[in-house]
């Protein structure tokens, strides 16, 4: 239910705020859960730039480590990757992204 609750609220935010990135986010959760996106902590140092804000329609996962300070906002996190997030930068849900930046701006998509 969760999920389903998510892509609606994101396409009301796309239509509403006249951005195609919310829209693109919910098209992507609304895909069968093997064809989401699973995301390692590496790819996302490794492909970020520092305090910047990326987001994954997926899972991210433990694997390596962060070597910058990203915010990183996903539909789910394992509980490792976050912690390791935390460390330097900032993990967020989804709805935590949506309600502090509803115009999306600076953000981009990762996975």
């Amino acid at each position: 239910m969760q999920l389903r609750t998510l892509i609606v609220e994101l396409k009301r935010l796309a239509v509403k705020q006249k951005v195609k990135l919310w829209k693109v986010v919910a098209e992507e959760l609304e895909a069968p859960t093997r064809r989401r996106r699973e995301v390692s902590v590496e790819s996302i140092s490794r492909h970020a730039r520092a305090n910047e804000t990326v987001i994954v329609p997926g899972k991210v996962l433990s694997n390596g480590e962060m070597r910058q300070k990203t915010t990183v906002a996903a539909f789910k996190f394992s509980k490792s990757a976050e912690e390791k997030i935390n460390a330097s930068g900032k993990a967020l849900s989804i709805q935590e992204l949506m309600k502090a930046n509803p115009k999306a701006q600076k953000v981009r998509i990762l996975g």
